[in-house]
Parts: structure tokens; sequence; C-alpha cells
């Protein structure tokens, strides 16, 4: 997998150049003098907003689940309370099986349709954005963004492995990606939704909540180790063992979005290189392709050069401005694909699943016991 990692592309560049070698070998007598950045850079900002709303977001969603989980357990004969679907975004194994059963049978999910719809959702932002879900939005990716610079404050450095054991790492989680859709395709759209439709896959979310309610000394082993060596390591999940992130990597692989570096305008600082949170070589590139590329626009962000380092559109014409695609641009972008493609689902009735009340009744206080199908 070591040929998704790092592309780049010497013919072309945002905006274009006449001399596109390697900046980073110029002698330093030749260098170009600094032109400051005229405008500010608000795309961290940007970013931050996306990132908490996106939290405190699945904060609401789970405390909602868990309350509605209770009034089950507890037996309560009321009426009950709404089951958010959101929470499905936490069943990416199901949002994969129903995308295949659509696929291969025309039929819509009944069972966990919203997992499918925000793995859609999710996959079209990695296409259209590069890996924004991971750096704009994804709760895990936060909270490993964050444990790496409190580690970082913690031991003034973070470790960075060497590219012997880099690489291979890196592999896992294209490995770990593997195996699900091997165990996917295996299944036919017929098997799917004989799954979906038993017990234990009607309540798979039910039991997803329960593994971090009763962790086993095991899984909090597991947990501590990660979380340690995400403090040491930059984003040590994401990096290596995350498989949605790997999906969505290759995902972002067409996108029609790249970061391009101007070799006439880059003064070879290398800042953007030291920014990036996964270790690609920005001030060595022309075009970043890689499928490790979150577009997060760290290094767009500290860029201290005009005209260096942007995010651009694909090269269809001359014009410099034409290219170029700012922060804002695709905070909405972003924000427009999620919120539109949920409020399809919503509107065409296919966001809430087709379980009733009275069977979750019967399922959800022994959602542990269920046995797999």
């Amino acid at each position: 997998m070591a040929s998704l990692l790092e592309f780049s592309d010497t013919r072309s560049s945002c905006p274009p150049a006449s001399n596109v070698g390697d900046a980073s070998l110029r002698p330093r007598a030749l260098r170009k003098k600094l032109v400051r950045r005229a405008l500010p850079d608000h795309s961290r900002a940007l970013r931050r907003v996306f990132q908490f709303a996106f939290v405190l977001l699945n904060v609401r969603i789970g405390a909602g689940f868990y309350a509605w989980v209770r009034v089950f357990e507890a037996g309560t004969q009321g009426p009950s309370m709404t089951r958010p679907a959101g929470v499905e975004g936490w069943l990416p194994l199901a949002g994969l099986m129903n995308f295949k059963c659509w696929v291969t049978t025309g039929r819509l999910p009944a069972t966990h349709p919203a997992a499918m719809f925000l793995l859609v959702a999710f996959l079209a932002i990695a296409f259209l954005f590069r890996r924004a879900f991971c750096s704009w939005l994804c709760p895990i990716g936060t909270l490993s963004e964050y444990l790496w610079q409190v580690g970082r404050r913690m031991l003034r450095r973070n470790l960075r492995l060497p590219r012997w054991l880099d690489l291979p790492l890196r592999s896992l989680k294209y490995v770990l990606l593997g195996f699900f859709v091997w165990a996917v395709a295996s299944m036919s759209g017929s098997d799917i939704e004989e799954f979906m439709h038993s017990p234990y896959g009607a309540v798979a979310d039910v039991r997803m909540l329960n593994f971090f309610r009763y962790l086993g000394q095991t899984a909090v082993i597991v947990l501590a180790i990660l979380v340690l060596a995400s403090m040491l390591v930059q984003n040590f999940w994401c990096r290596y063992l995350c498989p949605y992130g790997a999906l969505l990597g290759l995902a972002s692989l067409p996108s029609p979005l790249r970061i391009r570096r101007s070799p006439d305008a880059c003064i070879d600082c290398a800042k953007c290189a030291r920014v990036c949170p996964s270790s690609l070589p920005v001030d060595k590139l022309i075009t970043i392709k890689s499928a490790e590329c979150t577009g997060c626009l760290e290094c767009v962000a500290v860029c201290p050069a005009e005209d260096a380092l942007q995010m651009c559109l694909p090269v269809l014409k001359r014009s410099q401005n034409g290219r170029r695609l700012p922060a804002w641009a695709m905070a909405v972008g972003i924000a427009a694909l999620f919120l539109g493609i949920i409020g399809y689902a919503k509107a065409s009735g296919h966001w809430n699943g087709d379980v009733l009340d009275y069977v979750y009744r019967q399922l959800v206080p022994h959602a542990n016991e269920l046995d797999h199908p």
C-alpha cells in the first residue's frame, strides 16, 4: 500500500511555475525573498468550529441514545423516547453492509438505514474534499489530535517513527479494511437483509453501547495503550489502525482537490512539512495526492509566503484565482454534503429504521445475551 501513501505531480502547480524542480535543493543564496501573505488565514478557526460542533452533536446523540436504552432496560410502560438514528454513524460495518445490499438488490435497507446514508455522506466528502471527515468531523480524529498536542506539551516533542517502521504500520489499516470488505463481500444481499432483521442485528447499536458501558480488563488495557500511543505519536490510531480512515483515503485518491505548492513562491522554510499531521513531505512535492492527506489545511495555515501553498481545484484554465479554493468554500461544501444527504434521507422516509418499540422492549434488556446468527 506504500504506493497509495505518497504521490507527487511535477506537471502542475498552483499558481503555474516556470521552474518545477525541487525547491529544497536550491542553494540558500538563490532562494527568493519572502513575500508575506496579504490576508490572514482562517482555516484553523473554521476547522475548530466544525470539530467542536460535531463533538457536541455526538455527545447529544450519545446521551439521547443512552437515555433511550435505559427506558427499555427499566421496562417503562409509558410512551417511549425517540431513538436517535444518528447513533448509527458509529456502525460503519452496518453502513457498508446496507450499502452493498442497496447496490446489489436495489432495495433501500430498512434496518439501520441511517448507517448507510452517513457512510455515503462521508464517502462523498472524501471524494470531493479529500479525507476531510477525519480532520474536520470525526470525534475520534479530534480526540486524537488533542492527545498528541497534550503529549507534545508534556514531553516537548512527539515521536516520529523511522520510515522502515512507519510504512508497514500504515499498511495495517488497509489490512483491517480488506478483512471487513472481504467479510461483507462474502455475503449476498439476501444474507445481509436476514442478518439485519435478526435480533442480533437489530440491537447492534445497543451492543456497541454496552461494550463501552461494561469494559472488561482487557479492553481497558487496550484503550489505555491507544491513549498513551496517541500522546506519543501524532494521530496514532488514525495513522496506523483506523479502517474507516483507510476507506475514506482510498475514496479521496480521485478527488479533484489537491494541495499544490508553487516552487517560485516557496521560500523553503519547510514549516508545511513540520506541521503536517500525516508527516507528508509537502515542502518537496508540487502536488499532494497521498491517501494520507486529510485536507486539514494545516500546511496552508502556517505557510508565510503569498501564493506558495493552496488547496486547488483542477487546472482548467490559466487564471490563478479560478483554481484556488478558499477555506470557507471547503467548509460550506462539507456542511452542504453532510446536511444535504441526511436531509434527503429524512425527507424520503429512509432515516429511521423499521424495528418497532415492542420488539425493542424484548431485545434491549437482553442485548448481550443474543448470539450471532
